[in-house]
């Protein structure tokens, strides 16, 4: 049977109802009142003294590089280096056998004993034809016989002493020495071997600190050079190396040498830098970037690359206001910098970017700055 509900009961749950949803309300709400602005890494913009450069692909060329080779024929008889090591001028690498050349610098020494002594007898005895010929006893063409064996005596004597330098630099060719400073390469004969002049090379000294690198210049990158620059001293430019891992070379280098003479298959010309080279990074016949920085620089605003963004309208950077909230501002880059760009228009100095966190905010939006300083 249907009962009319209490009015009073009903009153009573009417108001736990209303009571009820009105805590739920609060609940959603408070969160969302309550959330902190997003926290972005910020930085102040500032303007680089930024010089124009240029890249270009160069080798690494050793300033010395010698190949050793035999001077005598011989066996070879000792290797005294390690191959890829360093070594001084001067130092002892190879010998070859010496038997033979010694022989041959005792024999002329030998010569030489029996030269002196014809020639001391061939002097006594033109003093003593002299003598008797001054006394009216000689003739005078016993004198010229004597005198004329006394020069072929002096004469044999020098010959005989050519004859032992001639052993005695045949004897040091048995021994080869490093002509420069520098680092070995692999021996390219092994011990036991006969070599000699032909035998062809029998390692190679390549020079290491300082080092040069090459690298070709069209015509039309030089004259554009003088047209915006002016007539530059070498040691106004300054060069970099990138190596083959991306990295930048600790030492720049100075220019040094620029070609008399323009290459007419590709209308460029040859330059020369020379590098620091202490640690044996560079190598000879090494391929590197060459990167030349031109003349005076300008003052111009640089920022990370991963602080702008790219969409169908173009590039943009966000800036932050003086409430810290969110803007749009479209720039125009320059020339990139190793892991910076610069900005040719829309940026000032002063002015703060987002770096990091820009996926976590949107336009006209407070967020919660924290700044680095640039480059860090």
């Amino acid at each position: 049977m249907f009962r009319r509900p209490n009015g009073r009961r009903l009153a009573v749950l009417c108001g736990l109802g209303f009571a009820l949803a009105g805590c739920g309300d609060s609940k959603q709400a408070n969160p969302q009142a309550a959330a902190p602005p997003p926290a972005v890494t910020v930085m102040k913009v500032s303007a680089t003294d930024v010089k124009p450069t240029a890249s270009f692909a160069g080798r690494v060329e050793a300033i010395l590089k010698v190949d050793l080779r035999a001077r005598v024929d011989g066996f070879l008889q000792k290797r005294l280096f390690r191959e890829g090591a360093d070594v001084k001028e001067g130092d002892l690498l190879l010998v070859i056998e010496k038997g033979l050349y010694q022989s041959a610098v005792d024999q002329a020494k030998a010569a030489i004993v029996t030269a002196e002594a014809t020639l001391k007898l061939a002097d006594v005895e033109v003093g003593r034809q002299t003598e008797l010929f001054s006394r009216n006893v000689g003739a005078q063409a016993r004198v010229d016989e004597v005198t004329a064996k006394q020069g072929e005596a002096r004469g044999n004597l020098m010959a005989q002493k050519a004859a032992l330098e001639k052993a005695e630099l045949q004897l040091s060719y048995t021994d080869i020495v490093a002509p420069i400073a520098g680092r070995i390469g692999r021996a390219n004969v092994s011990v036991g071997n006969f070599v000699g002049p032909n035998s062809g090379t029998l390692a190679t000294i390549v020079s290491q600190d300082p080092i040069y690198v090459n690298f070709p210049v069209s015509q039309r990158e030089i004259l554009a050079v003088r047209k915006e620059q002016g007539a530059l001293k070498p040691a106004e430019y300054v060069i970099y190396l990138q190596l083959a891992d991306g990295s930048r070379y600790a030492s720049p280098g100075q220019l040094n040498f620029l070609d008399v003479t323009v290459n007419q298959g590709t209308d460029t010309v040859q330059v020369r830098a020379s590098f620091p080279n202490p640690n044996r990074i560079l190598v000879d016949g090494q391929i590197v970037t060459v990167t030349v920085e031109l003349g005076h620089g300008e003052k111009m605003v640089q920022i990370p690359q991963h602080a702008f963004q790219i969409d169908q309208s173009g590039t943009f950077v966000l800036v932050l206001d003086k409430d810290n909230k969110v803007q749009v501002r479209r720039i125009e880059l320059g020339e990139f910098a190793g892991m910076n760009v610069n900005v040719a228009k829309g940026l000032n100095t002063g002015e703060t970017i987002v770096t990091e966190g820009i996926q976590r905010v949107r336009p006209g939006q407070a967020v919660q700055p924290n700044e680095v300083k640039p480059g860090g």
